[in-house]
Formats: structure tokens, C-alpha cells, sequence
């Protein structure tokens, strides 16, 4: 793995830092009690897989790298499933998005299977230690 993942993880930690302070000053006077904590899980998700992603590059040179990119990237289309559907399922009143919620919903739990799918390619880039 290199620089580019690197700048990817960056990114993705810079984006939940900022929509987690967003939701915080920005969204919680306009949201609901339970919106707020349906918003603060995508934001909880979002943050443990950016640093399951940072794991996997100081990983990369000891275990199977090919796995663990697999993982990157599935973490990384998690993130954008499960909690960029949380956002807006979060959301869905304030930006009128109430005729896209059976669209959405779906979403949440492919995302969830995609940070599923990453661990377990994590457990088996394990079993190919580097020598």
C-alpha cells in the first residue's frame, strides 16, 4: 500500500472530523434526539474503520498485501454505505429526502456487510504472514 491509501485514510479522517463537528453544532438544533444518535453511530462507524484503515498500510508489509487492499477499499465503500446512509437517513427531514428512504435503507446494511467482508479479509491476510 502507499502514499495514495495514505492520502485516502487523511481524507476520510479530515470528512469525519468535519461532519462530526457539523452534526454537533451544526445539524442538533435542527435534528431530533433519536436523529442525532442515528447521525452520531454513522459518525462513530466512520471513525473506527478510518483507523482500521490506517492499521491495514503499517500491516501492508508484513501480511498478505493483497488482502488487506481488499479490506482498504471495503472499508472504505463501508464508510460511504453504511455511514454516508446514516447521514442522510439522519437527515432525511431536514433535506426532504423522505421519499428516498426505501432507497436508502437497503444501503445501510450493504455497508455494514462491506465492513464485515474488510475484517474477514483482514483475519485471512493473517494467515499469509510475509517471510
Amino acid at each position: 500500500m502507499n502514499s495514495k491509501a495514505l492520502s485516502i485514510v487523511g481524507l476520510m479522517g479530515v470528512l469525519a472530523v468535519l461532519l462530526g463537528a457539523f452534526g454537533a453544532h451544526g445539524l442538533k438544533p435542527h435534528l431530533s434526539a433519536d436523529q442525532v444518535d442515528t447521525y452520531q453511530t454513522g459518525i462513530f462507524y466512520h471513525f473506527i474503520h478510518v483507523l482500521a484503515m490506517l492499521a491495514l498500510i503499517t500491516l501492508s508489509g508484513r501480511y498478505h498485501e493483497n488482502r488487506l487492499r481488499i479490506a482498504f477499499y471495503a472499508f472504505l465503500i463501508g464508510i460511504f454505505m453504511f455511514s454516508g446512509s446514516i447521514y442522510l437517513l439522519a437527515c432525511k427531514d431536514l433535506l426532504e429526502l423522505k421519499s428516498f428512504v426505501k432507497v436508502l435503507g437497503p444501503i445501510t446494511p450493504l455497508g455494514g456487510l462491506c465492513f464485515i467482508f474488510g475484517w474477514i479479509m483482514l483475519i485471512l491476510a493473517a494467515q499469509k504472514r510475509k517471510e
